[in-house]
């Protein structure tokens, strides 16, 4: 068996400049800012090998995020230093652009400093298209600039210009090198390479275990991907979907309405649901919606084929979504005692829970105690690639691969459609490279079915007349 030394050194090897030691990017002093940010200043300095050279550059880092990414308090100080003492000043934030109609421009907003108007070069936009889609985490260069003014004379824009800008993300990843390199580790290897760079320490967890942990990368790799997971808090559910892509949007209980989540008419903008990869429902128990009928017909009616309309706006994504759920459980725990952790207008919603492809066994999971023994303190990817990875296999299908190898029996419709994208979304990130064995196969499928198969149990004991009593079967073909 391969140790954890000869693995970094492996992992070093064939993905230079795109791994970074987890017990850096672990270390409390940089939480300020999200780890993908982290990550991608360690990058710098992971190959120094002179410890006291390393030392230094780290404590720089420390310092750059300390200094450059501002508080809510230091607003007014900021703005003093560009608008009236007219001097530059570089933030860290996570910079969005959006496109004013009325007046054909581009503005900026900067949430760290809750600026909205603020203008922006056009060759800062033109180098990073991604600012008018998702946004960017980078090192911005802010000034001061006249404002624009509309026909009477009136300011349009903050007297404020985002000059230059740094992006914190690798540019131009090359997919198909990550997919060829997969072949140079074996599963194992490769699972514990993915444990590890989530910040986990693989030698923790049973085989089991980390087929779990690798589990949560389905709703990241997979479209429309709808999965549950339920478990006991401080297992690192919450904490892996915050900081593993920036294509993620986490909602942390509170009010979710239509025109956050799809569409808001007033505004005419586009909700998260069109903007992410992602998006997790945390403590899902504790999620409200203003008007619950309304708004679970559109959910359900999304969760189908991707399609959504609200008001006068029509359109499709291929966003996943992810409902969380905290459960004090040890073991194996029945179906029919699970969806008591969803709010009451999900809990006895069949229409809904079909539409889930399948629950995470979260609670097979033990609780993230002591930092020394569960984190990692090896290298894995660093989130600011890996990131860009997971958004690009998103982009591939395996479908019609696994549909080719397996015949599914006693199944629904929506029992197949949820195995195979389950399938297809575990296989992407184990095999990425389409390369395995009728075993590894076996122990996909094993595992998948077992997701689907809780929501079928589920289904059963809420509404027995409906839903039959089965056991999901399948066959790998000759």
């Amino acid at each position: 068996m391969t140790s954890q030394e000869e693995l970094n050194a492996k992992l070093r090897y064939h993905f230079e400049g795109y791994v970074v030691n987890k017990g850096l990017s672990n270390r409390q002093d940089i939480k300020r800012v999200p780890k993908f940010v982290a990550e991608h200043l360690l990058t710098k300095i992971s190959e120094e090998t002179d410890p006291i050279v390393f030392n230094e550059k780290l404590m720089k880092v420390i310092e750059i995020v300390n200094t450059l990414y501002p508080e809510p308090k230091d607003k007014d100080k900021i703005l003093d230093k560009i608008i009236i003492k007219k001097l530059s000043h570089k933030i860290i934030d996570e910079i969005k652009v959006e496109v004013d109609e009325k007046h054909e421009i581009r503005k900026a907003i900067i949430p760290s400093l809750n600026l909205r108007n603020v203008m922006i070069s056009d060759e800062v936009v033109e180098k990073n298209e991604q600012l008018l889609s998702t946004g960017i985490w980078g090192l911005a260069t802010l000034r001061y600039c006249d404002p624009m003014l509309d026909s009477n004379d009136r300011p349009i824009t903050l007297p404020i210009i985002v000059e230059k800008f740094e992006p914190f993300h690798v540019a131009n990843i090359d997919l198909k090198e990550f997919m060829e390199k997969r072949e140079y580790f074996t599963l194992d290897e490769w699972m514990n390479v993915l444990v590890n760079t989530v910040g986990l320490n693989p030698e923790v967890y049973t085989q089991k275990q980390k087929l779990i942990l690798v589990s949560r990368f389905i709703p990241l790799v997979e479209n429309n991907a709808n999965i549950m997971e339920f478990g006991p808090r401080a297992t690192g559910k919450t904490y892996f979907y915050r900081n593993i892509s920036f294509y993620t949007r986490v909602i942390s209980g509170g009010v979710v309405t239509p025109a956050q989540f799809f569409y808001n008419i007033a505004r005419k903008t586009i909700g998260e649901i069109g903007l992410k990869d992602c998006i997790v429902f945390d403590e899902v128990a504790k999620v409200r919606f203003p008007r619950p009928e309304e708004m679970m017909g559109k959910l359900k009616d999304y969760m189908v084929d991707g399609h959504f309309e609200r008001g006068p706006k029509k359109a499709t994504s291929l966003c996943s979504l992810v409902f969380m759920g905290n459960i004090e459980v040890s073991g194996y725990v029945p179906a029919e005692d699970i969806n008591y952790a969803l709010p009451e207008f999900m809990r006895n919603d069949t229409a809904f829970l079909d539409r889930i492809h399948g629950v995470i066994p979260g609670w097979e999971i033990p609780k993230i105690k002591k930092s020394e023994i569960h984190l990692s303190k090896n290298y894995g990817f660093s989130v600011d690639y890996f990131s860009e990875i997971l958004h690009e296999l998103r982009k591939m299908d395996f479908t019609p691969l696994i549909r080719s190898m397996v015949e599914l029996g006693n199944v629904t419709i929506r029992d197949e459609i949820g195995v195979y994208r389950l399938a297809s979304g575990l296989t992407k990130i184990l095999f990425p490279n389409k390369q395995f064995e009728k075993e590894d196969l076996k122990m996909v499928m094993d595992f998948v079915i077992e997701l689907r198969q809780k929501i079928a149990d589920l289904l059963h004991r809420m509404a027995p007349g409906e839903f039959e009593r089965k056991k999901i079967e399948y066959s790998i073909k000759s």
